[in-house]
Order: structure tokens, then sequence, then C-alpha cells
């Protein structure tokens, strides 16, 4: 697209955010974020930072599933979730461009892959220790004979293989994965963001996660490389969403703890 005709697609998608109002009339933008005609989100089971099946409605919930589809209202386009078993095929499937959109952690190291709008919300990163761990503190956590776990390709991966200087890194394909290792006692610690080991920690009866955080995950919409062109629509949904009290619902929806705010609207 020239970029003379970006700059006016970009300034459609400010306008058309004034009132709250659907981008539905200028299909440039549809087609640039969603050039298959539906909205498709990418999500990832077990967190309610992206998707868990809700027993009350009987459909799923979840901050990145209700948010993707108001994306897709405000867009105008339907919405398709497209779900996976772990976060790595997320980011893949956004990557490649088989998927449109993932909220999801806005890490340096992701944002040569795909590009992101401003941060949506931010979560602590914590540690999940099983029943009776001895391990009482964060600080204790770095030490020799220690093992700890993260999700196999994930930022907490990256991060603490770098950082944890005397603990063993051990790498799970997923928290399910994670759960049966930290029962079984192949693990004493498992490291990633607290909503999901709050949610954890309710699979596993006696464990508990420690208080304080060893950093911050800033979750924002990701999209693939190339499609730059829809980031001021993505830009505006997002202050929208923040200022309008979406994220805010979408998080107490899916019970989602340990969050903080990224800033004063949300």
């Amino acid at each position: 697209m020239p970029i003379r005709r970006q700059f006016f697609v970009a300034v459609l998608a400010i306008a058309a955010f004034v009132g709250g109002r659907s981008l539905a009339a200028d299909p440039d933008i549809k087609q640039i974020l969603a050039p298959s005609g539906a909205l498709k989100v990418a999500l990832y089971t077990g967190t309610p930072t992206s998707i868990l099946p809700d027993p009350n409605s009987g459909g799923p919930k979840g901050v990145g599933y209700d948010l993707g589809k108001k994306f897709a209202t405000r867009l105008g386009v339907p919405f398709e979730a497209v779900v996976f078993s772990k976060n790595a095929d997320v980011l893949e499937a956004v990557r490649t461009g088989k998927a449109d959109v993932a909220l999801t952690n806005a890490t340096p190291a992701r944002a040569k892959e795909m590009d992101f709008g401003p941060p949506v919300f931010e979560v602590e990163l914590g540690y999940l220790v099983p029943r009776g761990s001895a391990l009482t503190a964060l600080t204790e956590v770095d030490a020799a004979g220690v093992r700890v776990g993260v999700t196999a390709g994930s930022s907490s991966d990256g991060t603490l293989s770098r950082d944890l200087k005397n603990a063993e890194i051990v790498r799970a394909t997923n928290f399910d994965a994670a759960i049966e290792m930290l029962a079984a006692g192949h693990l004493n610690a498992y490291a990633t963001n607290k909503a999901s080991l709050f949610e954890m920690s309710e699979k596993l009866p006696g464990s508990r996660v420690l208080d304080g955080r060893w950093g911050v995950e800033r979750f924002a919409i990701g999209i693939p490389k190339g499609r730059d062109g829809g980031m001021a629509f993505i830009r505006q949904f997002t202050e929208a969403a923040k200022s309008e009290g979406l994220v805010k619902a979408a998080i107490a929806r899916a019970g989602l703890r340990g969050a903080v705010a990224s800033d004063t609207r949300n």
C-alpha cells in the first residue's frame, strides 16, 4: 500500500473510534487486519490471560478471548478463535500469518517476529511451589539443587535461563505437564505469570504461590509483520478498551489474579 494511502487509512482508523463506532465502513483496515474476512484470534488453554472454560455459562472466558471478540466487533468482521495447547503455537501462528492477532507478553525478542500495540495490562511473574516445599521466599529459589520449571520456549524460559545462576532449569511442554512434574517431585518450583500460577495452584492441592515477584509481563495485541497499516486501529482499540472499562471487565470475568494496571486507565 503506498505511504500516502497508508496515512489516509490510519486517519480513518482514528476517526472511526469517535463514539466507539466500528470501522466496518472502511474495507482497507479490515483487509489488513483480517485478510480472510474473519479475525483469527490465537489463544492457548489453561490461563485466564488467554482462554479458559467457563462452567457458569457453558462457554469460554479469558482476557484474550473477550478482547478478541470486542476487537472483531469494532473492526466489523466475524470473530474466529484459533485455540492451541501451548503459547509457543500461538506465537508461531501469528509469526506465520496463520492467525491475525494474539494478546501476549510483548517482549523485545517477540517484537522481532511480530508487531505490538501499546500495553493492555501487566501481570506479575512469580513461582509456584508444591505442598510441603521448604521454599518460602523468592530469594531462596536460585540455589544449588533447586529444579525450576518453565514452559519450553516461553519468555520465562529465556529470562530465567539467563538470570538464575545456581538453580537448574527444567522445561515442560505446557501447564498440565508442569503440574504433573510438581506433583511427582520432579520440580521444586514453577515459574510463569501469576495469573497462570494461581490457576495451576487450584489443580495442585497444597501448593502455593510465593509472595513477591521476579518480573512483570506486559501484555499487548500482537499482529504479523507487514500489517503495520492497521496499527493505528490497534492503538485506538487498546486505549478505548482501557478507558471504557472493557479490560477491567475481561480481567474480572476471567478471574485473573496478579494483574496490575499498565496505566491509570486500565
